[in-house]
């Protein structure tokens, strides 16, 4: 991969990475035509990144099908490299020999954050060692994991990064569930119930557009969306400000706030979310 990244500087020619932990589908598809239209040459990654993962969390159980994802891109054209290293390359002697890491307290302590300690500490370290080892002018990400999005572009912006951070509209399925890798192991009945997320968020935007200023009111009205389905477990369905993350009360007119609702179906955890801006009434 550095070679590779030496004859692009050489040649001068425009590099893009979308980062992925495999198993693609749409959503990675919209990431990586973005990434077309950005440079010459795009790199996607394949790293299912342990450190993000914390106990009694599916890393074991996440798929992989490393020649799936090959056939996909190859299909999808575009592509020049894919690269997928291994646990050891990235983790030298394990995840107890890293001694330094990337971290944004305040904000991971916001949304999933709160309820996956170290978690983000695992994705800022991962993709921070992914952007040094692949030097691209520019990552796409996508907004269904709108908290990442935040954290890396702010790591990027305050470590003074040369990468230009894109976030790419959630990819959705027709009944509206966000695609996900994690979809599959839905059963039937579970998929059924899924696109409860989407309209919670949706039914959030409506009322902030229509006028409503309380963000207490918008989250109660999200968990009786969600809590219409049976089978769905309620982890948070939240208001809070789109670039900070940070809790709100009253909705201001004029600023951009964040919708977000995760649940889980048994273990199979999901997340959506809207970004709405708040809007002046006459």
């Amino acid at each position: 991969m550095r070679a590779r990244v030496d004859e692009l500087r050489a040649t001068g020619r425009s590099h893009a990475l979308v980062p992925t932990m495999g198993a693609l589908h749409a959503g990675h598809c919209a990431l990586i035509r973005r990434a077309r239209r950005e440079a010459g040459h795009v790199t996607v990654s394949v790293f299912v990144n342990p450190t993000q993962f914390g106990p009694g969390e599916d890393y074991l159980r996440y798929p992989r099908d490393l020649d799936a994802d090959r056939q996909l891109l190859e299909g999808l054209g575009g592509v020049n490299v894919i690269f997928a290293p291994d646990v050891n390359e990235l983790y030298p002697g394990g995840r107890e020999a890293q001694r330094v890491w990337v971290d944004s307290p305040g904000m991971s302590a916001a949304l999933c954050g709160r309820h996956r300690p170290g978690h983000f500490r695992g994705v800022l370290t991962v993709v921070a060692k992914l952007l040094a080892i692949c030097e691209p002018q520019s990552a796409v990400f996508g907004l269904k994991d709108i908290q990442q999005y935040c954290m890396i572009r702010r790591m990027a912006q305050d470590l003074a990064l040369p990468t230009r951070i894109i976030g790419i509209e959630t990819v959705r399925e027709q009944d509206g569930l966000a695609i996900s890798s994690r979809n599959t192991f839905l059963t039937e009945d579970q998929r059924a119930q899924a696109p409860a997320l989407s309209r919670a968020v949706w039914l959030a935007r409506e009322l902030i557009e229509s006028g409503e200023r309380s963000a207490a009111a918008v989250e109660e009205a999200m968990e009786q969306a969600l809590i219409k389905a049976p089978l769905v477990e309620l982890q948070y369905a939240e208001v809070v400000g789109a670039e900070t993350l940070e809790p709100v009360a009253g909705l201001e007119p004029g600023e951009k706030v964040l919708a977000a609702v995760a649940v889980f179906f048994d273990r199979i955890r999901l997340i959506d979310n809207e970004i709405v801006q708040v809007p002046h009434v006459c």
